[in-house]
């Protein structure tokens, strides 16, 4: 029987004459408007690359029937869960024309320095390298190599245990390409280099010394790592000669382990900022009457709209305030890539007003607060009305004497 049955269908005749009688049945049964409708379903369902990113997405089973009646099933990827939010309007800014603007990444690139404000496409660089007649200009430098030795899951910059060493020669580079540049107010930071045994302190210090040797009339911020707590470390920087000492806590105390690297905890970078104020060098030399502390101005920024609650950030405005911190900054955070954290909310322009508001209201110094607002922000321009501040003050106690 399938002898007979495997010859016949290797008969050119019966598969011309099988072929025809499948042809004539399919255009003779009223199938067009069912292929019309099965054509719009298909096309509306049409696959896409995330259908194809994952090895175990889950799936979705659609039935549908042929013209013979015989069943025909699809399956296709069920749409990702993970919701993403559209970027709100207030999150555009003005794209950079100034001169001046020009002018500083032009330098930049002659000088071969690496600036965070361009490799992480900060919205701000227009503001802060515009400078302008009533403003200071102000750029990040980036030292220590582009390879962090922690993975924190907000952060984009490239990991590594064992990263390039560092450029001994990088200290004086660095600082003479700077004081060529014609800013008036520089922050330098780095990347955590847990591999060093000094964890990187004595190389950010020599950087911020040579600068100071250099341009003494140049301001310098220090955006420093944690150096795990260390104090020694703090204490080698903190002392080079700065005249801000930065170290951002990044977020609230209940989202620090979510959004760190495990070894950066809250309490640890806390206790860091807390022990600056405690070093007696006044980078300006007058006396900040802020507590009774002569130490320098420290700083801290945070990131809005990973989950957390109004409650756990006044409770951080409350710790740092303990801590004596001059300065906070607040900005919205943006995912940098799919593999980061994603947005939980993006913060409105009247709610980052409100902690503005809050932070003046509870004894900071200076605060930046608003959606496009980063670390850096317009830092000399901070720094610059403290320094007023301080100025007038100290000339209404000598006319007062």
């Amino acid at each position: 029987m399938w002898s007979s049955s495997s010859s016949l269908c290797r008969n050119p005749s019966f598969r011309r004459a099988w072929l025809s009688t499948v042809t004539v049945t399919q255009t003779a049964a009223p199938t067009s408007s069912r292929l019309a409708a099965l054509r719009t379903q298909l096309a509306t369902e049409e696959a896409s690359i995330d259908d194809f990113s994952s090895t175990n997405a889950p799936t979705t089973t659609t039935h549908y029937t042929s013209s013979n009646g015989s069943p025909i099933v699809r399956q296709k990827a069920a749409p990702r869960s993970a919701k993403i939010l559209p970027k709100p309007r207030w999150l555009k800014a003005a794209p950079a024309t100034s001169d001046n603007y020009r002018k500083l990444r032009d330098t930049v690139r002659e000088l071969g320095l690496a600036t965070v404000c361009e490799e992480a496409r900060c919205p701000n660089i227009g503001e802060c390298w515009g400078g302008g007649e009533d403003q200071t200009a102000t750029a990040t430098i980036m030292i220590m190599g582009d390879t962090c030795t922690r993975g924190c899951r907000f952060c984009s910059v490239k990991t590594s245990r064992a990263p390039p060493p560092l450029d001994p020669h990088e200290p004086e580079k660095v600082a003479t390409a700077i004081a060529q540049w014609g800013l008036d107010y520089v922050v330098l930071t780095s990347v955590d280099r847990d591999d060093l045994p000094d964890q990187g302190a004595d190389h950010f210090r020599q950087v911020v010394t040579q600068l100071k040797l250099k341009k003494p009339s140049l301001l310098v911020e220090a955006l420093t790592p944690d150096f795990q707590g260390n104090m020694d470390l703090v204490h080698a920087v903190a002392t080079s000669g700065l005249d801000v000492y930065a170290h951002n806590m990044e977020t609230v105390e209940a989202l620090t382990p979510k959004v760190r690297d495990r070894r950066a905890t809250y309490r640890q970078s806390l206790e860091v900022l807390r022990y600056v104020k405690t070093i007696q060098s006044d980078p300006i030399g007058t006396t900040n009457n802020h507590n009774n502390n002569n130490g320098c101005l420290t700083k801290t920024s945070l990131m809005l709209g990973l989950g957390e609650t109004d409650d756990q950030v006044l409770t951080t405005l409350r710790d740092l305030r303990d801590a004596d911190v001059d300065v906070v900054t607040f900005g919205q955070y943006l995912q940098p890539t799919k593999k980061h954290l994603p947005v939980q909310e993006y913060v409105t322009p009247e709610k980052f007003d409100f902690w503005q508001e809050t932070a003046m209201g509870m004894g900071f110094a200076y605060v930046a607060s608003g959606p496009l607002v980063r670390s850096s922000y317009k830092a000399g321009e901070l720094f610059l009305q403290k320094y007023i501040a301080q100025k007038k003050q100290r000339n209404a106690e000598v006319a007062a004497a």
